[in-house]
């Protein structure tokens, strides 16, 4: 896949997964990585920039049998910015598959 369409819908994803529920990194990555190519280490980045812009924050919780793990909570800001981001990227997709003729 052309790696700018990745570019530009990974925020959306990562945002989309934590608007369902809070999770930690590890799972955002795996459940991408299982629809689109990405290298295991691409959703922290993505991740961080989130927490600086103020749309997610982060909790640790105790796993049992192992150390804490740093789970992601989707803010208030977060879910408005996910339906703005939401919104614009199905316009986009459906402007697109207008211009390509795709019924």
């Amino acid at each position: 896949m052309n790696v700018q369409f990745k570019k530009g819908v990974l925020d959306l994803l990562v945002l989309s997964m934590l608007n369902r529920a809070d999770q930690y990194g590890y799972d955002i990555s795996d459940t991408i990585s299982k629809k689109i190519s990405i290298s295991a280490g691409t959703v922290y980045p993505i991740l961080r920039k989130l927490k600086n812009e103020g749309y997610v924050t982060t909790y640790l919780s105790e796993a049992s049998g192992g150390p804490a793990r740093k789970y992601y909570r989707i803010t208030q800001s977060g879910r408005e910015k996910y339906i703005e981001v939401k919104n614009e990227w199905l316009n986009f997709v459906n402007k697109t598959m207008e211009i390509l003729e795709v019924k």
